[in-house]
């Protein structure tokens, strides 16, 4: 059940992260740049409902994994950080792979 949760923590969080990289670097680039902004309110909106989702997903995960209040907090910290949610993932796989989470 642990690692069924973290999997799913990491395919929700993986989402999360590039819809804020497809928000920052795509739709408000278009919007600042070429005067085009449809595409802010589209992917804003995407990334809007997936971060709310992200966020019940790092409770959920917290509390059926047991997660630590460092795991909590930097899980809640990355998701304002582009590339961050990257990162958390290769920190997971490494500690999922030790099992240091099971």
């Amino acid at each position: 059940m642990k690692i069924r949760t973290l999997n799913f923590f990491r395919v929700v969080s993986f989402i999360g992260g590039t819809s804020l990289l497809v928000l920052l670097f795509i739709a408000m680039q278009l919007k600042y740049l070429a005067n085009i902004p449809q595409p802010v309110q589209y992917v804003g909106l995407f990334h809007g409902i997936f971060f709310v989702c992200y966020i019940l997903v790092v409770i959920w995960t917290t509390f059926i994994v047991k997660w630590s209040i460092w795991w909590f907090l930097i899980s809640i910290v990355v998701t304002f950080i582009p590339f961050g949610n990257y990162i958390l993932d290769l920190y997971l796989k490494k500690h999922i792979h030790k099992e240091k989470f099971v």
